[in-house]
């Protein structure tokens, strides 16, 4: 039996609800960059077991440890959001050519709802600061600057290769690592000690931050030699950006799975080589056959240097739990 038209329209009205947040979730899964988000999740997932490995008295399991790792996740990847979206919103024409299926390019995001979702995301971080300490309050600010520096006028730190480089590898590697870090120390016993696996992580990120920042321009060419930003690939070509990434990247893979696994006291030195090892073998056959000019091949081995990334936390959090 069909029912009535009002019980009709009643009973779509639920579904077309719903099919509308499922729709609006997903364009704000996309602005937030997914594979920023996995990585910025699993950094601090990361660097809270360090913590709860290093830390006197600290439990992996306990109550305190996962609201603050509750809080510092919220307020991270409020952080990333913002700083993508900013990005986002000042290349929209750029982002037409390069990766018109991001949200504002493909239409389906407003600038001025952009606009409201950046705004919100940098204030909810610096409120909960607010509420954590000076240190806490630092690394947001610094994280919200570099940024807005990275992206807006009159700075825009991405029309040149090296301050852009620098600027992703700033907060990746530094502020990242070491504020999250010193704010579990502080919030979870009371310290403001940093303890080596941190250190050897961060000098780890640093040049694999690097790398990632020169070869996410190298699908990016055509856009960027047409809006005159002069990035690493513009200047010197890809396969030059490519060889300098692959060679910084073997540098810290190599440099971690030696000087590491005999300097780090705290960690089982095995599982440090082993999965750095295995960290380098992935990296060049996944490098192995991709063309530089292929911008979809590339693009698939760029987000496989991601998953590279995001495991690493994995690797030292593990060489820490297994010690």
């Amino acid at each position: 039996m069909t029912p009535p038209p009002d019980a009709a329209v009643a009973l779509r009205a639920p579904r077309a609800r719903a099919a509308g947040i499922a729709r609006a979730l997903g364009v704000l899964w996309r602005f937030g960059r997914p594979h920023t988000i996995i990585g910025t999740t699993l950094s601090v997932a990361g660097l809270y077991v360090v913590a709860a490995s290093e830390l006197p008295g600290v439990a992996l399991t306990g109550s305190d440890g996962l609201f603050q790792l509750a809080c510092t996740l919220v307020a991270a990847l409020c952080v990333n959001l913002f700083i993508v979206g900013i990005n986002q919103i000042t290349d929209v024409e750029i982002d037409r050519v390069n990766k018109p299926g991001l949200p504002i390019a493909a239409g389906e995001l407003s600038r001025r709802g952009a606009w409201a979702i950046v705004g919100v995301a940098g204030a909810v971080p610096v409120l909960m600061a607010l509420t954590q300490g000076t240190l806490e309050l630092a690394a947001v600010l610094a994280g919200l600057a570099i940024g807005a520096a990275y992206s807006l006028p009159p700075l825009r730190l991405k029309r040149f290769p090296t301050l852009a480089s620098l600027s992703i590898s700033l907060v990746r590697g530094v502020v990242v690592n070491l504020g999250v870090y010193l704010h579990f120390s502080q919030a979870l016993s009371g310290g403001s000690s940093i303890a080596g696996p941190v250190w050897a992580l961060t000098l780890f990120v640093l040049p694999f931050s690097f790398a990632i920042a020169i070869l996410k321009d190298v699908p990016d060419i055509e856009g960027d030699r047409r809006y005159r930003i002069t990035t690493f690939s513009v200047r010197f070509g890809a396969e030059h950006v490519v060889r300098l990434a692959l060679a910084v990247l073997t540098v810290a893979y190599v440099a971690m799975a030696t000087a590491g696994a005999v300097l780090l006291e705290t960690v089982n030195a095995p599982v440090l080589i082993a999965t750095h090892v295995l960290g380098l073998v992935l990296l060049w056959r996944w490098r192995a056959g991709v063309d530089v000019h292929d911008r979809v091949a590339f693009t698939g081995f760029y987000m496989a240097v991601w998953k590279l990334f995001f495991l690493e936390y994995a690797f030292v959090a593990l060489a820490c739990l297994t010690a």
